[in-house]
């Protein structure tokens, strides 16, 4: 059995062919043409990488799309208790808030339930997948399963309080732990969660420190936890738990919850830690354990599978409007001033995105899904160069994961097994300084990297109402029986998927999306190939 780091999903990186390109206003009416067959394989690519993990879907034959349906329900049917165990038994909801009075031991043989409640979700409710019908693979954004873009219903389980649950209240002992890097809006997560297992009724709830390793180090010990103790916690950064990467065996963390009789557990984490909760899950059904294993998304860089947006994303874009802002006036205030910011995105490129959009203060965005040159006569520091002459400053924004094969390679990882990535904020500094030194050209640059201070950011209104939500819904979740889920919103709706279909690989930013669009839009910047 592996360490949780090996029990990560290889994550796949589409490949950048040069259908990546983007496109600024100034070259989009002259490479129209060249343009379109190209985005029509790339669609069809797209399409493949989609269904890959599926059967071949011949399209020849009249009943693929019910083919293709029955699959998808297949995939994305969640694991349940009674898969395992045929004599699990429901019993009526400790969850009605019309019961005004909190979970007494009086109701230890038998819970009070409100019939006329109607706040319960049916077990066959069901959230669309994906709203928008495509006519052709040809349009903005589109995703096809097949050449003529058919339309096909995809249906994903609505995530809610159940009538009916399967575990007994008092006899839950319930565990949290936060993995990976912080992130804003943990301890909103933390704090809601233990809120709601106490209205179910529960007792026994513990926090485990710093990730996984808070299972195997014997110098760590659970953190007892309740209303009390998190009541305010969420108007502070960090996570209450602490957090780490990496960590034990799956198997000497299954051993460590069967004998700490922990029941429920709660992981917080991006993909990596979806990875080890999918593994332990895993586990724990070969054991035969009574256990609900239910993850909640975090990761800032907002690159999980199928999801709206994960929390701590709109903080970060929200954090970065300062340093953006502080780079334009430091460039705008100096002779010949240019700003760099660089932002977070190992993989995506949506912070920097959605940040240079609501700024309007940015000429350059570069993304790892985009590729671009620096140098020649279509490279960054030319356009760079002419910014200068016309504007007199220009500030640019790079995601930290764009750009890695100017820098030199290393093999170097962290404990999560991430490759360390190279500065590629201090390069484009670099770079510019001395390229502009050698055409004469004085130049005044500035760089800004916010990285520490977004992550270490309390949460902003709007990732407080989605840590919120998303904390209920996992107990809920996790009392309905299900394990091996997540949690997340979908087209406004929440929702619980399994973890292998949200893992497979980083969700990416695409080129021909209307969003990229609209940045290239707002900054006006040219095609740097």
């Amino acid at each position: 059995m592996g360490t949780i780091s090996h029990a990560i999903t290889p994550k796949v990186t589409l490949p950048r062919s040069d259908s990546h390109r983007s496109y600024g206003l100034q070259h989009l009416n002259s490479r129209f043409c060249r343009l379109k067959s190209s985005r029509v394989a790339k669609k069809l690519r797209a399409s493949a990488e989609t269904t890959k993990r599926s059967p071949a879907v011949d399209f020849n034959d009249p009943n693929w799309k019910y083919k293709f349906q029955k699959d998808f329900e297949r995939r994305f049917n969640i694991p349940h208790l009674t898969d395992i165990f045929d004599d699990a038994v429901p019993i009526p909801s400790t969850f009605c808030l019309k019961m005004r009075t909190p979970i007494s031991e009086e109701f230890a043989a038998g819970y009070p339930s409100d019939e006329e409640w109607h706040g319960y979700i049916n077990n066959n409710d069901r959230v669309l997948l994906k709203v928008i019908n495509y006519s052709s693979p040809t349009s903005a954004g589109a995703e096809c399963i097949d050449p003529d873009c058919t339309w096909v219903e995809q249906w994903v389980h609505r995530a809610g309080p159940r009538e009916k649950i399967y575990f007994r209240p008092e006899e839950v002992k319930a565990a949290i732990v936060t993995c990976g890097g912080l992130c804003p809006g943990l301890n909103d997560v933390i704090r809601q969660i233990v809120i709601t297992l106490e209205i179910y009724g529960v007792k026994k709830i513990v926090g485990i420190p710093f990730g996984y390793r808070g299972f195997s180090d014997k110098e760590l010990t659970e953190m007892p936890l309740s209303r009390k103790v998190v009541q305010n916690v969420h108007l502070s950064g960090g996570s209450l738990l602490g957090v780490s990467r990496g960590g034990p065996d799956v198997s000497e963390i299954v051993d460590r919850m069967e004998e700490r009789g922990i029941s429920m557990l709660f992981v917080l984490g991006g993909n990596g830690t979806h990875a080890g909760a999918e593994a332990i899950h895993n586990e724990c059904r070969k054991r035969q354990m009574r256990v609900a294993v239910v993850g909640v998304p975090k990761t800032i860089d907002n690159d999980i599978l199928l999801m709206d947006k994960t929390f701590g994303f709109d903080t970060a874009v929200e954090e970065a409007q300062r340093a953006i802002n502080s780079a334009y006036i430091e460039a705008h205030s100096a002779y010949h001033g240019v700003g760099i910011v660089k932002l977070m995105g190992r993989s995506s490129g949506y912070i920097a995105m959605h940040a240079s959009l609501a700024s309007g203060q940015i000429d350059i965005c570069l993304i790892p899904e985009v590729r671009f040159n620096l140098h020649g006569p279509h490279g960054v520091l030319q356009h760079l160069k002419y910014l200068i002459e016309t504007k007199g400053s220009a500030v640019v924004c790079v995601a930290e994961g764009a750009g890695q094969d100017f820098l030199q390679k290393t093999n170097a990882k962290d404990a999560s097994g991430n490759i360390v990535l190279g500065d590629i904020g201090v390069h484009i500094q670099q770079e510019t300084k001395k390229h502009f030194k050698e055409i004469g050209v004085p130049v005044d640059v500035k760089y800004i990297d916010p990285t520490y201070m977004i992550r270490a950011c309390r949460a902003n209104a709007s990732d407080g109402i989605l840590c919120t939500v998303l904390g209920q819904n996992a107990v809920h979740g996790a009392f309905a029986g299900y394990s091996g889920i997540t949690v997340g919103i979908c087209n406004t709706h929440y929702v619980y998927l399994p973890i292998p279909e949200v893992i497979s690989h980083p969700r990416l930013v695409d080129p021909n999306s209307r969003m990229w669009h609209r940045c290239l839009t707002s900054t006006g910047q040219p095609d740097f190939i």
